[in-house]
């Protein structure tokens, strides 16, 4: 497969690409300057389209949040030649109108992680500050949207994501601070992986798929594993069909902002990158002319 060719990445559960449709297999040993990503990455083709899946947590579910090694992840996809990338998370519910098992496919994100200087790719003689007022890419979000509400599948477009560390859950207290702020939903993963793909000018859209109601609706049972793993089978399938048909509308061009994201980011003048930092982050510059 031509590396150069525009390609789509699917960062989720280690079955999503079982998706109907999926040929060609074959499996990706990436190393990166940033270390090695969550797992192998299984390349393949959907409706002629070359389609790049990473497990989030590596096969069996090995890895916590707080472990993952997201600029290694995102690199890796980047040098396959991914400049569009799907997002598919378990959340929790922070209002009562988002039901487990519907779709909510954030615009936002509140930022409560404590690891921020690992989600950056650049620094080492290197200063680059991205635009992130709208952290989600808006025409990807739609395309999602459109294919849930032809499947008929009860999505909601548009909402805030908090981004808690994790691995517990939240406190009850946690719990109705976030809702009190207005928050959406809440999750332990995706801020790092949008911060990073907007580095790497890719484009990026999230299902959050709703498996509980976190802590704050007392008259449900607290989150835990055996609720939301209930709700995540469910969701799998889902997250797999809505990926087969929305796959074929995205475009096969990386014409969209977010492909060229760093063209207002760059504040160093490359004639003072260091040659160390601009090797290492070959695959995210080389359009600047290395």
């Amino acid at each position: 497969m031509d590396r150069e060719t525009p390609a789509i990445g699917i960062i989720g559960g280690s079955g999503l690409y079982q998706i109907e449709g999926f040929t060609n297999p074959r499996e990706h040993q990436i190393e990166t300057p940033f270390g090695a990503p969550s797992d192998a990455i299984i390349g393949g083709e959907v409706a002629g389209r070359p389609v790049y899946f990473l497990p989030r947590h590596a096969r069996g579910h090995r890895l916590l949040p707080h472990e993952l090694n997201h600029r290694a992840n995102i690199y890796a996809l980047r040098s396959l030649g991914v400049r569009w990338i799907i997002c598919v998370t378990a959340v929790g519910s922070l209002q009562e109108k988002y039901a487990p098992r519907d779709v909510l496919l954030p615009s936002q994100f509140y930022d409560r992680t404590s690891q921020r200087t690992e989600h950056t790719f650049f620094g080492d003689g290197i200063a680059a500050h991205i635009g992130f007022a709208e952290p989600i890419c808006t025409p990807l979000r739609n395309l999602l949207a459109q294919s849930a509400e032809s499947l008929g599948v009860k999505v909601h477009n548009g909402g805030i994501y908090v981004n808690m560390d994790g691995p517990a859950f939240s406190t009850r207290a946690e719990s109705e601070l976030n809702r009190r702020h207005g928050f959406d939903v809440i999750g332990m993963t995706n801020l790092p992986e949008a911060k990073l793909a907007r580095e790497a000018e890719i484009a990026l859209a999230t299902m959050a798929m709703i498996t509980d109601y976190d802590c704050w609706k007392v008259e449900e049972e607290p989150v835990s594993v055996q609720t939301v793993l209930g709700h995540l089978l469910a969701n799998a399938e889902t997250a797999k069909t809505l990926l087969a048909d929305v796959i074929p509308r995205i475009p096969t061009e990386a014409d969209w902002p977010e492909h060229r994201a760093l063209d207002s980011a760059l504040v160093t003048d490359r004639a003072l990158w260091p040659n160390e930092t601009r090797e290492r982050l070959r695959a995210i510059l080389r359009r600047f002319a290395l």
